[in-house]
């Protein structure tokens, strides 16, 4: 057989495992039920859909990422870094609804799932191998991801999962390949591909390594020095506040000792550790999980400290990578024979099975305890009420306020139907104070976002913040109240 035919084969098997495909279609089949009854339910948990639904509206024509709903003009390349994100502008055009991102990304999670159940069944076997990809799709990183509705890390989690598969088998090239575009998501993965190409390094394959990192590390500087201060409206990168570097180095103690604190960082560190199975720790792939946390924890933004949103997404793929490396292949498998020991270490001998065993039984108990212990705030196990299958019951008044408002309208609005506004209109945040006049306000004095403290009044709260024009009510319904701009002056 030549190396082709053997190369061929060898893929052809990999494609033939029915468990990862499996958990594949259950994962992709259970978020998209997700995401299909948030959209049902109203649910607006920030106005980062609206944000993104109006990114692909604009990648679905002509012309820069402009989001007006983050000002005036905002061209959103200038916020965060991720071209990757004209990949939605097809699509939209197809499907232009917020809803198609949501899905999007339910999809996205899918595949993502498919190389490490792949790869674990391969190492560990046919249901501790199952057990590592439900552990995956179940995370509270994932889970926190598809609650929190659509964010462009959806993209690196398959690059993540199929880039760390490939070096844990030691196809260096392919891993690479995969794992370098990873720049293209977000701004900040540079530092993760910088570490991850240092990995590389560390286990032999030096100028795959050192080029990795490079990359990494080149389009980290490149992209928060120069491409979005350039496209940024305000000529800066908005994110440097989050963590003064000078305080940083000139009392690291001080910032070590904040990092450390308060205590939800602390929960954040060990629901990493339990994903990795504990054993994971071993694994320096994990240590490319530092740039992510050190961001996180640094800066005094409380939201980043949590677990509970979208920032560990990117932190699952690499939790159950080291749990792998730090298990490796079942002593005597052929997966031992054709991967033989990812640490360089000679394989065990058979009476090491049963430790091998206990090994991935311990190690799978401890992820399995991250995931019950964060079930109940996640959205999965909410499938199992009733309450979650049932629309919003004011579902009737956010339709009946959306057809109050004519197509191609300016349209202001606080977030809970900001994203449904996006494709018929140009939507504006309520509370950007850069905003143009508007044709239309829309209020929620049901939403969350006012703490149970809502602007009494539409009209007036609109021509409070455009002193001179005139607004009148045209809608009070479910909560809803709508204003028309009647003269600007």
């Amino acid at each position: 057989m030549t190396a082709a035919a053997g190369l061929a084969r060898r893929a052809a098997h990999r494609l033939r495992q029915p468990e990862a495909w499996g958990v594949a279609v259950v994962a992709g089949a259970v978020y998209v039920v997700v995401s299909v009854l948030q959209w049902r339910r109203l649910e607006a948990p920030s106005w980062d859909l609206a944000i993104f639904t109006q990114l692909a509206k604009a990648y679905a024509g002509p012309g820069a990422p402009i989001v007006p709903i983050k000002g005036n003009g905002f061209n959103l390349l200038g916020d965060h870094f991720h071209p990757v994100l004209v990949l939605l502008g097809p699509l939209y055009a197809m499907f232009p609804s917020g809803l198609t991102l949501l899905v999007v990304q339910a999809l996205l999670v899918a595949v993502s799932a498919w190389p490490l159940t792949a790869l674990a069944v391969r190492w560990l076997g046919r249901w501790p191998g199952v057990g590592v990809g439900l552990v995956y799709v179940l995370s509270h990183g994932i889970q926190g991801a598809v609650r929190s509705q659509f964010h462009e890390i959806a993209f690196a989690l398959p690059l993540l999962t199929f880039g760390l598969c490939a070096l844990l088998e030691r196809r260096w090239r392919a891993g690479v390949l995969w794992l370098a575009p990873l720049v293209l998501v977000k701004e900040d993965l540079g530092l993760m591909v910088a570490i991850l190409g240092l990995v590389v390094w560390h286990r032999g394959a030096t100028r795959p390594g050192l080029g990795l990192a490079a990359w990494g590390a080149a389009w980290f500087v490149l992209t928060t020095a120069l491409i979005l201060p350039a496209l940024n409206p305000r000529g800066q990168y908005d994110y440097t506040d989050n963590l003064s570097v000078g305080d940083v180095l000139g009392d690291p103690l001080s910032a070590l000792a904040g990092a450390l604190g308060p205590g939800e960082k602390v929960v954040t560190v060990l629901l990493l550790v339990a994903m990795a199975g504990i054993v994971g720790v071993r694994s320096p792939l994990l240590l490319a999980a530092l740039p992510t946390l050190g961001w996180r924890f640094l800066g005094e933004v409380s939201f980043y400290w949590s677990w509970v949103w979208h920032y560990d997404a990117v932190l699952m793929p690499l939790a159950v990578a080291a749990l792998l490396d730090a298990l490796g292949p079942r002593p005597g498998s052929r997966a031992a024979s054709l991967d033989a020991a990812p640490t360089g270490e000679p394989l065990p001998a058979p009476d090491g099975r049963r430790r091998h065993r206990r090994r991935t039984a311990g190690a799978l108990a401890a992820a399995g305890l991250a995931v019950v212990l964060t079930a109940p705030d996640l959205p999965v196990l909410r499938l199992l009420d009733a309450e979650t299958w049932r629309p919003s019951p004011r579902a009737e008044a956010a339709r009946e306020v959306l057809d109050t408002i004519p197509e191609g309208a300016v349209v202001a609005s606080d977030i809970s139907l900001l994203a449904r506004l996006v494709p018929t209109t140009t939507a504006l945040w309520s509370g950007t104070p850069s905003n143009p006049v508007a044709d239309y306000y829309v209020l929620d004095r049901e939403g969350g976002a006012w703490g149970g403290n809502p602007p009494a009044d539409v009209a007036g709260w609109a021509e409070d913040k455009h002193p001179g024009a005139d607004y009148e009510l045209v809608l009070e319904t479910g909560g809803f109240q709508v204003a028309r701009l009647v003269d600007a002056r």
